[in-house]
């Protein structure tokens, strides 16, 4: 997710770099400067808008201040962008990329630019008609979950996304990494942090099928099409996706869900909505896999949730954002622990 900054502070780009950058790719309008305006930008990416000819496409690139490993990812990203245009997966369809940091300060892509609304984008989370019209907002959560399917369903060696991660051995992995990174991060005790990582140290999934992840995959890193019947438009901020376990996604979007059906007179952003079970049917109805294992999904989200945000919340100073993060760290990895001291689903390690 990125932060909208205020107009003196908003980044630019040299219009007439880009221009001649465009003409030696080939890309429509040669000769002429494309329309430039500023999108959205925080400490991960800048996106702007950009026009030129029939070109209609969205430019995302490091902030010139960013870690030089910002510019590896924001080229996975791409990777990723480009094997995935004309797909199944909801995705903006890829123009060009830059490698060479020259250009515009660092490496660059553009992407044809989505016509839809994100929730990050308009007032009151949802736009209309999904502010008013609960059952079409229903149809909102589903159209999330088949993003999922879609990346369960994409093959990515045939998409040239071999590169991207290593799923031979990829659970066992999971929680020697991330405890080595609590590790030297660790600056106070969390409640419930050795009772849920003990319980994953013996727990796997029933049938780990490698596939694309998102990473971060939540209704803020979605766009929907305006209108009705709600669709996807496209899934993303892809800087964290990798070939991994898809489920993992579901379980990242579903770990906050309600377990009851959520009333009409539920007040919340999720007014309406179907609840956790629903949404876990369609899933196996579209995927053709099972969630028989999803408690081990959900106490390894949480898990992991509750160890990234405790970064940020360690690194908070007078940041009253990240200092937030302190209260979710509690709360995630005590529903972790929680999820795993009530969970049937039986140790297979």
């Amino acid at each position: 997710m990125s932060d909208t900054a205020s107009a003196e502070d908003e980044p630019t780009i040299d219009v007439e770099v880009l221009a001649r950058w465009m003409d030696a790719e080939g890309l429509d309008g040669i000769g002429e400067q494309p329309e430039v305006s500023f999108i959205s930008g925080g400490t991960q990416n800048e996106i702007f808008e950009i026009r030129r000819g029939d070109i209609h496409a969205a430019l995302r690139k490091p902030p010139l201040d960013a870690p030089e490993a910002r510019d590896d990812g924001v080229l996975r990203e791409w990777a990723i962008v480009e094997a995935l245009t004309g797909s199944n997966v909801p995705c903006t369809d890829a123009v060009a990329v830059c490698r060479d940091s020259s250009v515009l300060g660092r490496p660059f892509y553009m992407m044809e630019y989505v016509d839809g609304w994100s929730v990050m984008n308009v007032e009151g989370w949802w736009a209309p008609p999904f502010d008013t019209d609960l059952e079409a907002r229903n149809g909102l959560a589903f159209e999330l979950i088949e993003g999922i399917v879609q990346m369960g369903k994409f093959d990515w060696q045939a998409g040239g996304l071999s590169e991207l991660g290593r799923p031979d051995g990829y659970h066992d992995r999971q929680v020697e990494r991330w405890t080595r990174f609590y590790e030297r991060i660790k600056a106070r005790e969390i409640p419930g942090l050795e009772e849920a990582t003990q319980w994953l140290a013996t727990h796997r999934p029933l049938d780990f099928v490698p596939g694309l992840m998102h990473g971060d995959y939540q209704f803020p890193n979605v766009m929907f099409r305006h209108g009705k019947p709600p669709k996807l438009a496209a899934i993303v901020d892809w800087e964290m996706g990798t070939i991994g376990d898809p489920k993992i996604d579901l379980a990242w979007a579903l770990m906050s869900w309600p377990d009851a059906a959520i009333g009409q007179e539920n007040t919340d952003m999720l007014q309406g909505m179907p609840d956790r079970s629903a949404m876990l049917k369609y899933y196996v109805e579209h995927s053709g896999r099972q969630v028989d294992d999803f408690d081990y999904y959900l106490v390894l989200a949480c898990w992991k949730l509750a160890i990234v945000l405790e970064q940020g919340y360690q690194r908070a100073g007078d940041d009253e954002k990240l200092q937030s993060f302190g209260t979710y760290v509690l709360e995630n990895m005590a529903k972790a622990a929680e999820v795993a001291s009530s969970s049937d689903y039986p140790s297979n390690v």
